[in-house]
């Protein structure tokens, strides 16, 4: 029984690996006959499609590959600009650093007169960040004085007088002269105010109080302190003049309510104020009409004739003449003007004196002058609407300057405006804040 049990289990066991076998056999024909389909369908494919879209495909696959390339590569160019945009930017900031950092070294002045504590005088200059006054304080500080300038910087700029920061003698105070100020100094040139047509029209009663509390408050501190004070006053006072040339005795032909009125009939004011307190209080006065100045620091946008020429004339842009151009003007360059502010302040004569160049232009003639003083100028000169209550005729009578001051103009017109279009390029060409450049010997601009 045992021996048979054991057949049966052998026969079992034969009976199952060669169904297994059989199976197996069956599995692996059906997976050839489906490849042989899967084949066959291929080929079919391929003739119906035709045997040429193979090659276009493969020209696509490199197309392609080209684009990728090309964006890859436009990829990295789009990244190093990135980088160079991004160093740029860091140079820039690191030149901004620099700037400041030479502006807060230690800088040397120009050379400075000692004068001893009797020579010595405390002067006081409104307006001093200014056009003409920061060209006095230049003056001032090298023939050793002591220094205050006050200033409001309306129109005045620290850049002016900034060569100054720090000096032992030189003090500035940010001021309106509009309030009161308490101060001690021997002598006071009271210089503030808006010349130029567009800064004073632009607020005319500003201008107004400036020309008139202002002045009052001035006066009142030279009265206080016993100081000696120079009033800066205008050609202006005469208007559209009547006489030709202007004597300081000639009283003027000025327009009350006309657009100049505010200044105009703020320097009368001034000046009657003045004398005043010339007369009721005692004070030591002095009087100077400027007529039109020019030269370096002048501001490049401040409207007038000489800033609007040589801009438009640097920048070849149309030089426009307003009216028909036949009205004169009289240039005087800035530092004969301080010569003659500082023979005024101390010499003994109390009446107006005219400070001026005598030598008279049209407009036409000085816009073609400065147009041929200018390299390679390609502007045209053309006419525009003439400018309300703008006078005809300016020209200085400066007979009692030479008699009592021994003063007169030195410097030419061509000279100093040479000097005026330099300074212009300059500003024009200035990309970076850089101190100590502002500052003239004006020793050697006679």
């Amino acid at each position: 029984m045992i021996r048979q049990s054991l057949k049966y289990r052998k026969t079992l066991t034969v009976l199952g690996i060669l169904c297994t076998l059989l199976l197996f056999l069956i599995l692996s024909k059906d997976n050839k006959i489906n490849g042989m389909h899967q084949s066959v369908d291929d080929i079919q494919d391929l003739n119906y499609r035709g045997f040429n879209q193979r090659p276009k495909k493969d020209k696509f696959i490199i197309i392609e590959n080209k684009i990728e390339g090309q964006m890859e590569s436009n990829s990295k160019d789009d990244g190093t600009k990135q980088e160079l945009l991004e160093a740029k930017t860091r140079i820039e900031q690191l030149e901004k650093k620099i700037a400041i950092l030479e502006g807060r070294m230690p800088q040397k002045y120009p050379e400075v007169k000692y004068l001893g504590y009797k020579e010595r005088k405390r002067i006081l200059v409104t307006g001093g960040a200014g056009f003409v006054g920061s060209h006095l304080i230049d003056v001032l500080m090298t023939q050793g004085h002591e220094v205050i300038v006050v200033d409001n910087f309306f129109t005045g700029r620290k850049r002016n007088v900034e060569h100054w920061f720090g000096h032992r003698n030189f003090e500035m105070i940010h001021h309106d002269i509009v309030n009161p100020l308490y101060v001690e100094a021997d002598e006071i040139y009271h210089l503030a105010s808006p010349a130029s047509p567009p800064h004073y029209m632009q607020n005319p009663v500003k201008t107004i109080k400036t020309n008139t509390l202002g002045t009052i408050n001035m006066l009142g501190l030279a009265r206080r302190v016993g100081a000696k004070i120079l009033i800066a006053s205008t050609s202006e006072v005469y208007g559209d003049p009547m006489v030709h040339p202007q004597p300081e005795s000639y009283w003027g032909h000025v327009n009350p309510i006309g657009p100049r009125a505010c200044y105009d009939e703020g320097k009368r004011v001034a000046e009657t104020l003045a004398y005043a307190y010339a007369k009721q209080e005692k004070v030591s006065v002095r009087v100077a009409r400027i007529f039109n100045t020019y030269g370096p620091r002048m501001h490049v946008s401040d409207g007038r004739v000489v800033s609007n020429f040589i801009m438009q004339a640097i920048q070849n842009l149309t030089i426009t003449v307003y009216g028909n151009g036949k009205q004169t003007r009289s240039f005087c360059y800035v530092s004969d003007l301080i010569d003659g502010l500082l023979g005024l302040m101390a010499s003994s004569y109390t009446l107006p004196v005219n400070l001026g160049n005598p030598v008279e232009h049209t407009i036409e003639e000085f816009a073609m002058i400065i147009k041929n003083l200018v390299p390679g100028c390609r502007s045209m000169v053309a006419t525009g609407a003439a400018v309300e209550d703008d006078p005809q005729r300016r020209r200085p009578d400066i007979t009692v300057a030479e008699e009592h001051l021994g003063w007169k103009p030195k410097v030419s017109l061509q000279v100093g405006l040479q000097r005026t279009i330099d300074y212009f390029k300059e500003e024009l060409s200035r990309t970076t804040f850089l101190n100590n450049q502002t500052y003239m010997d004006m020793k050697s601009h006679h």
